[in-house]
């Protein structure tokens, strides 16, 4: 009878514990549900404002795209009305400026019709004369470039005729005369000078060589040409070495 009491009693109490357990776990069972759902909830709800701020932040980024193309669109406009502004300005200064010429041209056509109405001829009688005038310049400058050769061919032979007759051994050459060295030749002692008959340089001329204000030689002109000249050194008169860019000057200048 006892064994009996006590197997009851401990299928009671077992069945009490299990009730406690079953109550504690269910318990539990329903604070990790709660747990997951809240935690399921707060992952789907961030991944919701996740979402939303991507979106939003593409839009953010398209209109910043949008606004920065607009603004290029706005500068590159800028840009063109400022260049059309520009030539614009420049067209109508240039207009300006022909405006004016024109009116100067005006100006000057009806003061040449005043002179040729002063005149008493008759505008073909005027052109006539300008080429008549023209002609005649045209003649007095080849006159004059005729004289000079004459001039120099007159100095060349009387230079070589004072020679013949022993009146005068030295070459006058005119006194502004200057002129650099061009080429030197150390071993056959001559130079090559920038001056030549054009210059008013003649064969046989003495010229002296300088540089910094100091005598370094003096050469004779062997060979000329129009404004070019070859000069040997004088044998005794060679002070120093010569080099490209001295300075030549006559010998014997005129007075």
């Amino acid at each position: 009878m006892l064994i009996r009491i006590s197997l009851i009693l401990a299928i009671l109490a077992a069945l009490g514990v299990g009730v406690v357990n079953f109550v504690f776990v269910k318990d539990k069972i329903n604070t990790l549900v709660t747990d997951r759902n809240t935690q399921r909830d707060g992952r789907i709800s961030a991944e919701g404002e996740r979402d939303k701020t991507k979106k939003e932040l593409a839009k953010t980024q398209n209109e910043l795209s949008q606004t920065q193309q607009q603004l290029t669109d706005s500068q590159a406009a800028q840009k063109n009305a400022e260049d059309v502004a520009a030539a614009q300005t420049k067209r109508a200064d240039d207009l300006s400026d022909k405006l004016t010429k024109t009116a100067q041209e005006r100006d000057d056509a009806q003061n040449e019709l005043t002179s040729y109405k002063t005149t008493g001829f008759t505008p073909e009688q005027v052109s006539k004369l300008g080429r008549s005038l023209k002609d005649a310049q045209d003649a007095i400058e080849v006159a004059n470039g005729e004289k000079i050769v004459l001039q120099h061919a007159i100095v060349r032979l009387q230079t070589r005729l004072d020679k013949y007759e022993g009146t005068n051994t030295d070459v006058v050459l005119r006194a502004d005369l200057t002129g650099k060295v061009l080429v030197v030749d150390p071993k056959w002692d001559f130079v090559v000078l920038n001056i030549g008959e054009d210059q008013g340089v003649l064969p046989n001329g003495e010229l002296l060589v300088s540089r910094d204000g100091k005598l370094v030689a003096k050469v004779v002109v062997r060979s000329l040409e129009k404004d070019r000249s070859i000069a040997n050194v004088v044998p005794g008169w060679k002070l120093g070495e010569l080099f490209e860019g001295d300075e030549v000057s006559p010998a014997h200048p005129s007075s």
